[in-house]
């Protein structure tokens, strides 16, 4: 159990230099495996999420190991091609091994995967697109087979920009006879991230970041090494604590046309901001007024998984904010918790107004998931007195050191761990 301590009420002052992207990390770890190769990755997050996609390579019997923010992988031991129901439930991205698996070894044996209970999150799409190669997929007790002797290339639509399908396709496409066409693809930058990872491993990708992708077959080079992205969601997380709390940060590494829509929120609340090239200075005098209406979309639109802290920061905001969320059905869990500060939400389908309160007030919280929990740092940061948020280990999931960074900062913040 973790339990972090919020003392509110400081200004953020100083440098933030943006984490390597959790999202990005974990579709090339599982990339690593396509070909017995060999493959460097610098600015890899030391993250729980990326010690359990590590332990997953290392049960496969690849060599895995993380020095710091380098990540070092031999996948030419792999011996197995099934991934254990206890792995598997340790985080959403373990599914991405399926695609990488049936193309490496010609099956996949794994169960559903687990990670934040954000409502349903199927993965039909992933297994169509699949199926539309070449693979037979059988699911009976939890358990979900692949297997494919031969992968041809297809032309898959997809009806939703899913991610995770977007990634599992581009995967299993490598070892498939001709060319694959993903059209309505996601087009987030951890995807371009992917792209630019297989084809450093040899494999010709086109279109990656546009709707339409195109996929030919794998020819291994036999070591790749990579440099990992920054992750635009620590930085919009980092952002919103400032706007929440007060100060002046600059955020150093990240990509502002990542996050453009959190800033440009930010800045219609009131903040200074200024962007150069891969530097985003922020100030706020922590007196925010309501941004009117945001709602969640697939990239370039405003992500999802920034929605939890930018509803934190304006807890204080003047006016009323609605927040309407199209991406997950359950991604308001965060709003019983941050009413114990006193902030002012109401709920209705799939909205959320916030009416900014003049003051919140410090108590004790109860982390949901991985961005609620991080919302709820953000609003300890802003409330007066002391926040207590306790944790089963979400937020390390997606944050690194970040009780540290907030500290360099200039936050009072303490994160204790419980047995």
């Amino acid at each position: 159990m973790d339990i972090w301590h919020i003392r509110g009420g400081r200004r953020l002052e100083g440098v933030y230099r943006v984490q390597g992207s959790k999202n990005a990390s974990l579709p090339i770890l599982a990339a690593s495996i396509l070909a017995p190769m060999e493959s460097e990755l610098e600015n890899v997050p030391q993250l729980r999420d990326i010690d359990a996609a590590l332990r997953i390579l290392r049960h496969l019997g690849c060599e895995a190991e993380q020095h710091n923010n380098i990540v070092y992988i031999k996948s030419n031991t792999l011996t197995q091609s099934a991934i254990p129901h206890r792995l598997m439930l340790e985080m959403r991205s373990s599914v991405i091994f399926m695609g990488a698996l049936l193309a490496r070894c010609g099956e996949a044996r794994l169960s559903p995967p687990g990670g934040c209970q954000l409502g349903k999150r199927p993965i039909d799409l992933h297994l169509a697109a699949l199926r539309q190669m070449g693979a037979e997929i059988e699911e009976s007790g939890g358990e979900i087979l692949c297997r494919a002797k031969r992968l041809h290339g297809a032309d898959i639509r997809l009806p939703f920009p899913s991610v995770g399908a977007t990634e599992n396709i581009l995967l299993a496409a490598t070892a498939a006879e001709g060319e694959t066409v993903i059209r309505g693809a996601a087009r987030e930058p951890e995807i371009e991230a992917l792209a630019a990872y297989l084809s450093a491993a040899g494999c010709p990708v086109a279109g990656a970041g546009t709707d339409t992708v195109r996929v030919g077959k794998l020819r291994p080079r036999g070591s790749v090494r990579r440099r990992i992205l920054a992750d635009r969601i620590a930085a919009a997380t980092v952002a919103c604590a400032v706007a929440a709390a007060g100060g002046d940060v600059e955020l150093q590494g990240a990509q502002s046309a990542h996050f453009s829509t959190v800033l440009h929120f930010l800045k219609q609340a009131g903040c200074a901001i200024i962007t150069e090239n891969t530097l985003v200075r922020l100030r706020s005098d922590g007196r925010l007024r309501a941004v009117g209406r945001v709602k969640t979309e697939p990239y370039p639109g405003f992500p999802t998984d920034a929605q939890p802290v930018l509803m934190a920061a304006l807890l204080k905001a003047r006016g009323c904010t609605r927040i309407t969320e199209t991406i997950f059905e359950n991604r308001f869990r965060q709003v019983p918790e941050l009413r114990r500060l006193g902030a002012e939400i109401a709920l209705f389908d799939r909205s959320a107004c916030i009416r900014g309160v003049d003051a919140l007030h410090g108590a004790v919280l109860n982390a949901t998931d991985l961005r609620g929990g991080a919302a709820m740092l953000v609003a300890g940061l802003a409330a007066e007195g002391e926040t207590t948020v306790c944790d089963t280990g979400h937020i390390r999931r997606g944050y690194e050191d970040f009780d540290g960074c907030l500290r360099s900062l200039g936050a009072d913040i303490v994160l204790t761990q419980l047995e």
